[in-house]
């Protein structure tokens, strides 16, 4: 059984790396693009580490990370939505560094990372309070409502930390347009959260 879920886990992480370096490096026209490495490295390394984590001492929890099957067509739409607006966001990122549209400082670069690296230990915090998490809507046996840690401050911490991580990876990209892209995290958000019907994070 591990050996499967290492095997998917491990085309999900290379699928990923090949699909953004790919709309990062084509869209800039170069390879020169630091920001895209830097990116790619601050996304990757702590995602990959975070998995072989996961692996070793709650296996169950990255099986459910990587469960994206949706069964509700709201989910879906949310689903499809998210992939249209990262889509846009990388691409719109490589072009704008080509182009040079609008030129941020490097030191906005070196702070969103900042911002992106602490949401991500944030995001890592929530997962390990929260062992109900999955990528998908579904009642779970035993589920249980989480009001300690992160919870006990901010009332969807899940969300919390991921607008972080979205709002931050376009800054990171040196792209203002990008960011403009990545607003639209905020409608999805109201989408995903009008249907639910279960204890959401």
């Amino acid at each position: 059984m591990k050996t499967k879920l290492f095997f998917q886990a491990f085309v999900k992480f290379f699928a990923g790396l090949i699909i953004i370096s790919a709309l990062l490096f084509i869209s800039a026209g170069t390879l020169a693009y630091w920001q895209a490495w830097l990116f790619i490295a601050i996304l990757f390394i702590p995602m990959f580490v975070a998995g072989i984590v996961m692996m070793i001492k709650n296996p169950s929890l990255l099986r459910k990370r990587l469960n994206a099957k949706e069964e509700q067509s709201e989910q879906k739409t949310v689903i499809a939505l998210s992939g249209i607006m990262f889509l846009a966001a990388f691409i719109t990122s490589g072009l704008n560094f080509r182009f040079g549209w609008i030129v941020l400082p490097d030191f906005v670069t070196y702070i969103s990372a900042a911002v992106f690296l602490i949401a991500y230990v944030l995001y890592a915090e929530v997962m390990r309070e929260n062992e109900y998490l999955s990528r998908t809507i579904e009642v779970q046996e035993n589920h249980k409502v989480v009001d300690t840690g992160l919870y006990g401050i901010v009332r969807h911490p899940m969300y919390f930390t991921t607008v972080l991580l979205f709002l931050s990876m376009p800054l990171v990209l040196g792209s203002v347009i990008s960011f403009a892209v990545m607003l639209f995290y905020f409608p999805i958000i109201v989408i995903e959260k009008s249907p639910c019907v279960r204890g959401c994070s």
